[in-house]
């Protein structure tokens, strides 16, 4: 599978997780009992689906290797296999965060390298 994964989130709730040194995931995860992810080719769909039109969110480019045996790829939308982490995310399986800006129209534009 994939060596990078990604998560969208509120700013304001990376910059809590960077506070407490860890991320136990959103309010949607903890109901789900996991956190979501999705691959590069996922992540635009995930925004439009979940994200639609929020400001304020960032990209979390995250190494799959480091969550080691909690990250499982299982079936989702459309069958698609997700990545999803059974436990928290530690901050040092981040490895990039970038800011998912608007564009004119309200979609979200992904970073030129994504």
């Amino acid at each position: 599978m994939s060596e990078r994964i990604y998560k969208i989130m509120a700013a304001d709730e990376w910059a809590a997780a960077q506070a407490a040194g860890i991320y136990e995931g959103s309010a949607h995860d903890r109901r789900d009992g996991f956190i979501h992810f999705s691959t590069a080719a996922q992540a635009a769909e995930t925004a439009a689906k979940h994200f639609a039109g929020q400001a304020g969110l960032v990209l979390l480019t995250v190494d799959a290797a480091a969550l080691g045996a909690a990250l499982k790829w299982e079936s989702s939308r459309g069958g698609a296999l997700f990545p999803h982490l059974y436990g928290a995310l530690p901050l040092t399986a981040v490895i990039a965060i970038d800011a998912l800006a608007l564009d004119p129209s309200g979609v979200h534009r992904f970073p030129a390298a994504f």
